[in-house]
């Protein structure tokens, strides 16, 4: 740090300032000094800052899976948000539950963690090291965290009220697994729109969020006109099931799915959906985070992340 001063002609303390990107320096001195820093090949020291500032500008990242696709695309959010606020991002995954991966996160000293979807149904009854900062992706409310979620049931409810006014009598439901928050909230959505328009709602089925599941799920769902996926990838397994059975999409029965994959689009025939805005939802879960850690304070109350109907030919 020294040389690098020495080089900008400036103090040490000014180079701590531009390293700590302090906003009390002037922009051609700064300028000067990003510049001292790239010739002379310096980067910061990770874990003497943390010594001196008592934190490690590193947080957590807590999965279940990475095999779905949501959860692979919020990793990959998480990183791009994280590193925009000048924070690395550490990932665990719970394959022996969440309170093992706050365990192996304190004894990283990350600053705080987030916790992504199906592992926030564990989140409750975990123990968890005492000053750990939690962000919760997909959770009730809690007093002992935030929690950040896309509108789930606003999206069901679109979802379900678009195919009702195609002139569908009924809309039938491939719901997600029975502990996640989110299945949760899409079966929520989907039934208060039913009820709302006096329709009964049928028995819905239930498959894992994977393409397996839902092409399992062919059977329960093969005499229907509407269905609502609660998520692409059990949509994709259903579209192949009512192939297999003779049944036509859109001709015979409308698919309606949840999250708009990158592949939604090519599907056959291209599929109708709810757009989670996985960029937002990252961005508001590493916020909140952050803020909590460098003292701007805890949310109040979730942070919801509106969701978008996307039309396409399923529907039609």
């Amino acid at each position: 740090m020294a040389m690098v001063a020495e080089r900008a002609g400036v103090s040490g303390q000014t180079v701590s300032r531009v390293v700590n990107d302090s906003p009390r320096v002037d922009p051609d001195t700064r300028a000067r000094v990003e510049k001292a820093m790239a010739e002379l090949d310096y980067r910061p020291h990770r874990a003497a800052r943390a010594l001196r500032t008592g934190r490690s500008k590193t947080i957590g990242l807590v999965v279940t899976t990475l095999a779905t696709v949501g959860n692979s695309r919020m990793l990959q959010a998480t990183a791009e948000a994280a590193a925009e606020r000048g924070y690395a991002l550490t990932l665990v995954t719970a394959s022996h539950g969440v309170a093992s991966a706050f365990q192996s996160l304190a004894e990283q000293e990350v600053d705080g963690a987030i916790v992504l979807n199906e592992a926030s149904a564990q989140v409750a009854t975990a123990e968890r090291p005492s000053g750990l900062r939690l962000v919760v992706v997909d959770a009730a409310t809690d007093a002992g965290f935030v929690a950040v979620h896309s509108d789930h049931a606003g999206g069901a409810a679109a979802a379900t009220a678009h195919l009702l006014s195609a002139g569908h009598a009924v809309v039938h439901h491939l719901a997600g697994p029975v502990d996640s928050f989110a299945a949760a909230e899409r079966e929520r959505g989907w039934l208060e729109t039913l009820a709302a328009a006096g329709v009964d709602a049928p028995e819905p089925a239930r498959g894992d969020w994977s393409a397996e599941s839902g092409h399992a799920a062919g059977d329960a769902l093969s005499a229907a006109s509407a269905v609502f996926c609660a998520n692409d990838q059990m949509a994709l397994g259903l579209l192949r099931a009512l192939a297999e059975r003779g049944r036509r999409v859109p001709e015979d029965v409308a698919v309606i799915g949840f999250d708009d994959v990158p592949d939604a689009a090519n599907y056959r025939p291209p599929l109708t959906t709810i757009r989670q805005d996985f960029t937002a939802l990252a961005q508001r879960a590493v916020d909140a985070l952050v803020n909590e850690i460098e003292g701007a304070g805890a949310a109040s109350g979730p942070v919801v992340v509106p969701t978008t109907l996307v039309e396409r030919t399923s529907t039609r």
